[in-house]
């Protein structure tokens, strides 16, 4: 079977053995999202680093408490409290990186586009460099966000990814983690529908599945 067919096919094999993605993912990979859905997608796509998407949870409980869930809403934190953001974001840990990070996002957002919306509107590569030049975003959270909050399709690579390919053996080149992210990301778009629903499907389901696995493994 020739790679092509076989990706779609684990692709399709997957979405049969475990349904259409649930939990978070729900929210993450529906077709239609609110602004308010967009935002926080962005807000958790840097939270999520490093860390599991229950300490997630906590924060954007932390954050919808607070009133400050949104763009604009912690742009505005950081400047009137830091402090009490931070404190806010401490549950999903490396807090103090986080939410220069985070307000570094909101504030190239607000002060260059006023809206996420406007952001979105550009062509999916400028989106990618522009996003790549704020502190903390590299290519894996850059694309999470472009995927799953602007619809774009771009197919993210993170090592859950990566171990999926070995596992199936859909791709006999051996590389290393730095080389491996182009190459992996041409690898899937070549040989999938060019559809921004499939790709986010695909990779939660991914996600999912290593999950499983390290779950066995342990």
């Amino acid at each position: 079977m020739k790679k092509p067919q076989r990706i779609y096919q684990v692709y399709h094999s997957l979405l049969k053995k475990y349904g259409k993605p649930r939990d978070f993912w729900q929210k993450w990979c529906k077709r239609q999202k609110t602004k308010k859905d967009r935002e926080e997608i962005v807000i958790g796509a840097i939270l999520t680093q490093r860390t599991n998407w229950r300490n997630v949870e906590l924060v954007l409980k932390n954050l919808k408490r607070e009133k400050i869930l949104s763009i604009k809403g912690v742009y505005q934190s950081y400047k009137i409290n830091r402090k009490l953001l931070e404190k806010l974001i401490r549950p999903s840990g490396f807090y103090k990186q986080k939410t220069k990070r985070l307000f570094q996002l909101c504030r190239f957002i607000v002060k260059n586009y006023e809206t996420l919306e406007n952001f979105f509107r550009q062509d999916p590569e400028k989106c990618r460099k522009e996003l790549s030049k704020i502190y903390g975003i590299g290519p894996e959270t850059a694309d999470s966000i472009l995927l799953y909050a602007g619809g774009k399709p771009v197919f993210v690579i993170d090592e859950y990814t990566r171990r999926f390919v070995k596992k199936h053996h859909l791709s006999n080149k051996v590389l290393s983690k730095a080389s491996s992210y182009d190459y992996l990301q041409q690898l899937f778009k070549k040989n999938l529908p060019r559809n921004t629903k499939i790709y986010q499907d695909f990779h939660a389901l991914i996600v999912l599945e290593g999950k499983k696995d390290n779950k066995i493994g342990q």
